[in-house]
């Protein structure tokens, strides 16, 4: 007389089989969404925008208030990160006793004055200890501006 488990081997295996690939599906969301669009990490990098033309190349990124990263492939003649960057609209300020003083990245106005932020200059993700329009583009060097 065959046991009741020999009896629905199969229907049990089927079950078994079933509930695994439900629970793996529900933890990979199954390929489908919730329902909720997904957003993007802050600070998560995205394709660069190519802009310019020239013999030198170098990457440059805008940081808004939030965190949102906006990276740019630029490509340029000039001489230094303010000409370039100015040349192609990406940034506009006042000239002032230490240089530029950049006041708008990309259609994004920070006002010191107004709102307590400022556009703040870097070098390789490090503090530059020179302004914009001084630095002279070095190949293999990235550049952001980022409001603080």
């Amino acid at each position: 007389m065959k046991t009741l488990f020999e009896k629905n081997k199969r229907i049990i295996l089927c079950m078994t089989l079933t509930v695994i690939m439900t629970l793996f599906l529900s933890g990979c969301n199954g390929g489908k969404s919730n329902g909720t669009p997904s957003t993007p990490a802050v600070n998560a990098r995205t394709e660069s925008t190519l802009m310019g033309e020239g013999s030198t190349q170098f990457d440059f990124t805008v940081v808004d208030k939030e965190g949102n990263e906006t990276p740019f492939e630029i490509h340029t003649d000039k001489e230094t990160v303010g000409e370039a960057l100015s040349e192609l609209g990406l940034i506009d300020g006042e000239e002032g006793q230490y240089g530029l003083y950049v006041k708008t990245v990309n259609g994004i106005t920070a006002d010191y004055d107004k709102d307590g932020v400022y556009w703040a200059f870097y070098v390789n993700d490090e503090y530059a200890s020179a302004g914009i329009d001084s630095t002279a583009i070095k190949e293999g060097d990235s550049y952001s501006l980022r409001i603080e």
